[in-house]
């Protein structure tokens, strides 16, 4: 069928949306078949189009696209769908982002793991958010930025060619053949990326695990508006609500008992992810040319500890040590051990842990982990070894002031986060946040 079919067919899919695919970000887990996940669901969904058979019984019953928004949802695949049917694209070569960088960011990482060289090109100014000093000597990321005038002056290059893009129609995208990936930067909406040829077929998994694991797919809402761009609809535009973010802040610090700034992000594991950035942001700056110790239980949750490996294979100062806790194992007993060879080492440690540790709900006694953490260690030189952080995902326990000023954790330099999309908001809420004690602010 014509992709000029498309258009009609996506006009009736919205006028029957089931409402959950706009208000959910955690979807139907009763028929979620995770090994054939998104490519059940476009099958189905495919099915339909070619039958032209459309109802909100029909949809609703379709098989879930992803669990969390994370790694994607029923209106982030059919604005994928969508834009590569009007594009002669296979689906899967089309990957929504909430991000406008974090496209970017995955093509850097693969190519920095290949030891490929980048280039990004553009024709309207560079986000501000797009810190290039920071992506090459904290992220350990090698490329360079060029502006040019139109498509026609993209030559050959060596390695990767990224061209960005703004406002473009996304009904008629224009992909040169010397680029191997446009993204499409849509204001306040995020960003859709578009992998070109044959040869870049090996980045479309290892690009939509940079976005199951540091950031998500463009959000349900902001999908909605972008098919509805296509289809020529007039809808309001998206605006920042200051009001509504301002009261979340002071929500979020009446539940931590905190006063310092805190930071919402599009995801728990985004939220992690800027901590861990951030931290060895802190570290290199603050400890130059001293190792950075990312310490982790090996059987804490998958994307915590697959997250924090995969910097750490990008950067050479970087290396995860693994925390046990679960077992004949204690973390405070295991945190005793690793941070006196940390100190022994003098290196700076960053611990990541859960309270209560996932999957098995275990939780250490408080007051010996407090002593464990504060306690002041020397180096192989007998100098005073750098104090840790704590880094504390306490998502299924987000009620508990770890971080107030007469809290167990006082004296030590925590960080909390966690993760908004999980079970306590019933799949209605998409962002996580982070905050800090008085120590570590």
């Amino acid at each position: 069928m014509k992709s000029n079919t498309a258009l009609p067919f996506i006009e009736q899919v919205l006028s029957h949306l089931p409402e959950d695919w706009v208000n959910l970000t955690t979807h139907r887990l009763d028929i979620y078949n995770e090994s054939l996940a998104k490519t059940e669901f476009l099958e189905g969904f495919d099915d339909l189009f070619q039958k032209n058979e459309v109802s909100k019984s029909t949809l609703a019953s379709l098989p879930t696209a992803f669990d969390y928004i994370r790694l994607g949802h029923p209106l982030s695949s059919i604005l994928e769908w969508t834009v590569g049917k009007l594009n002669n694209l296979a689906p899967e070569r089309v990957i929504s982002f909430s991000s406008k960088t974090m496209p970017i960011l995955a093509i850097l990482r693969k190519n920095v793991l290949e030891g490929k060289n980048t280039q990004i090109l553009y024709t309207v100014p560079l986000d501000k958010s797009f810190d290039t000093e920071t992506l090459k000597t904290i992220y350990a990321y090698n490329f360079e930025v060029k502006h040019i005038e139109q498509t026609n002056d993209i030559g050959a290059f060596e390695g990767s060619t990224i061209l960005l893009s703004t406002n473009a129609d996304l009904k008629k995208l224009q992909l040169p053949n010397n680029v191997d990936f446009l993204v499409v930067l849509e204001p306040h909406l995020g960003s859709i990326l578009l992998v070109n040829g044959d040869k870049n077929k090996g980045y479309i998994g290892e690009i939509q695990h940079v976005r199951r694991r540091e950031t998500i797919a463009m959000t349900p809402a902001n999908c909605l508006t972008a098919l509805k761009q296509i289809l020529d609809h007039k809808s309001k535009p998206v605006t920042e609500n200051k009001e509504a973010k301002t009261k979340v802040i002071k929500l979020i610090q009446a539940i931590t008992g905190t006063n310092s700034k805190a930071l919402v992000a599009s995801s728990g594991l985004s939220i992690q992810y800027a901590i861990m950035m951030g931290l060895i942001d802190y570290a290199t700056t603050t400890h130059p040319n001293k190792a950075i110790k990312i310490i982790i239980p090996p059987n804490c949750y998958g994307g915590t500890n697959d997250q924090a490996r995969r910097v750490a294979a990008c950067i050479d100062t970087v290396e995860v040590m693994d925390l046990p806790v679960d077992g004949q194992h204690n973390m405070v007993q295991s945190i005793e051990l690793v941070l006196s060879k940390v100190a022994k080492a003098d290196a700076i440690p960053f611990i990541i842990a859960e309270i209560p540790t996932n999957p098995r709900v275990e939780v250490p006694n408080l007051k010996d982990l407090q002593t464990a953490l504060s306690k002041e260690r020397l180096t192989q030189n007998g100098e005073k070894a750098i104090a840790p952080v704590f880094i504390l995902d306490q998502t299924f326990c987000p009620n508990i002031q770890f971080l107030k000023a007469d809290g167990l954790l006082a004296q030590v330099q925590t960080i909390s986060y966690l993760s908004g999309s999980k079970f306590p908001s019933g799949g209605k809420c998409t962002a996580g946040y982070c905050a800090a004690n008085t120590k570590a602010e």
